[in-house]
């Protein structure tokens, strides 16, 4: 919640520095789309970017997002529905439109309850919604907002960023974080404490307590266990590694597009969710051609089909999730599921979803005269 509410403090203090920009009252009226992010340089801002090129393909005009202050009549889409909670934004005179990925009503995280209560209440003031997965398509109609203004976006992946591992890129992956060629690989590359500092503190709906008990059932009985992480705060999983003695790295990158090499370097993923909206981990792993290993959570539960193309375990199953990946340290994944699962994400690029971003742009933003 700091986070977005510093984003938007930052918009209001460069829209007002912006002496002798064009007069966005002279914009007619829902004309430009203006993408919000909820932080500079993670997640989030980059799928704003992907949007904004898809934007531009429909004939769609994108505006600074600094100018947000300032404009009315236009169309403004919010990357997260956490933003919801800073300030009275959404009752601003544009029309609104967000992305509802995760923040599932009475599971104990008071800002999903609060984020859902706003939308129950005031599910006019939103012209469209986008949701991830097929769950929370189901909860946000539970909302009581027109089916219409909804639509299931999942998350896309862009397959040149992530290609498929090769025997090279994996040795010298490895090479470049330090992992003994034998070692076997577990990675995990989420932001999963509280905050952005050291991330001491765990953020339970990422369940890295989760994570940590897979890595302990493992330890025992998969020789060379190796575990590579990235992101963000990460205190909390690195403090719970070194109790274990179990070795790993962390490399922080600013920029998440650059994570080729670190699927590359690993046999398996493992996200140990309790909700998500993705992951984009899960669209990553599979376009890299590693194994999935996942909770029941977000797109994952749409995307994975067990022992097909991945391995899905219930929410908190860490027997299961251990299991799955015990099978794969041990063996190796069988490669018709890893091509099944590359399979996927080609279904799944930003290509792909262009005809549903043009269904969902459709009577929210005007198109560029031809």
């Amino acid at each position: 919640m700091s986070t977005l509410r510093s984003s938007l403090s930052r918009a209001v203090r460069g829209a007002r520095r912006l002496v002798g920009h064009p007069d966005v009252r002279g914009w007619p009226p829902y004309s430009r789309l203006i993408l919000m992010s909820d932080a500079p340089s993670w997640v989030l801002a980059y799928e704003m970017q992907e949007i904004g090129a898809l934007a531009n393909r429909l004939s769609i005009t994108t505006a600074d997002q600094q100018l947000w202050p300032f404009v009315k009549h236009q169309s403004v889409f919010y990357a997260s529905h956490l933003s919801l909670l800073v300030g009275d934004q959404w009752q601003q005179p544009n029309r609104i439109g967000m992305a509802y990925m995760h923040g599932k009503p009475g599971t104990g995280y008071e800002e999903f309850d609060r984020t859902f209560d706003v939308l129950r209440r005031h599910h006019d003031r939103f012209d469209r919604v986008q949701a991830t997965h097929s769950e929370m398509h189901r909860i946000i109609l539970e909302s009581g907002i027109a089916p219409g203004k909804v639509h299931l976006i999942p998350l896309g992946i862009d397959l040149a960023i992530f290609p498929r591992v090769t025997p090279a890129a994996r040795a010298a992956a490895r090479a470049r974080f330090r992992i003994p060629a034998e070692a076997r690989v577990v990675g995990s590359f989420q932001k999963d404490g509280v905050g952005w500092g050291d991330g001491l503190e765990p953020k339970r709906v990422k369940g890295p307590d989760v994570f940590l008990s897979v890595i302990e059932q493992l330890r025992g009985d998969v020789p060379g266990l190796f575990v590579l992480l990235s992101g963000p705060a990460r205190g909390y999983v690195k403090a719970g590694l070194q109790r274990m003695g179990v070795p790993f790295a962390h490399d922080y990158i600013d920029d998440p597009r650059a994570l080729a090499p670190f699927y590359h370097a690993i046999d398996a993923y493992v996200v140990a969710s309790r909700q998500e909206g993705g992951p984009k981990a899960a669209l990553e792993t599979m376009s890299s051609g590693i194994a999935l290993i996942t909770t029941r959570v977000g797109q994952a539960m749409d995307l994975v089909r067990q022992s097909e193309n991945g391995w899905i375990a219930d929410v908190e199953d860490a027997a299961a999730l251990a299991a799955h990946a015990r099978a794969v340290l041990m063996n190796g994944a069988p490669p018709a599921v890893l091509d099944a699962a590359r399979r996927t994400a080609e279904a799944n690029t930003y290509d792909a979803h262009l005809p549903l971003w043009d269904r969902f742009f459709d009577g929210f933003v005007e198109r560029r005269s031809a």
